[in-house]
């Protein structure tokens, strides 16, 4: 799971592994397998790396 922003201020937990796409179109726009999606404030580049980082945690177990 990641952190990211809603463009609210919310912060909210989301499954990376669930993740099919991120767009900037502007702004970020985060789509799911199930066809949801939610605008964030990280850019593309910053949900990129959190998933990384969130990848790299798992299999260091």
């Amino acid at each position: 799971m990641i952190d990211v922003t809603r463009i609210n201020g919310e912060v909210i937990l989301i499954n990376a592994d669930l993740i099919e796409m991120v767009e900037e179109t502007p702004d970020t726009v985060i789509s799911f397998t199930n066809g949801k999606k939610i605008i964030v404030k990280e850019s593309r580049q910053e949900i990129k790396n959190l998933v990384k980082l969130y990848r790299k945690e798992i299999f260091a177990n």
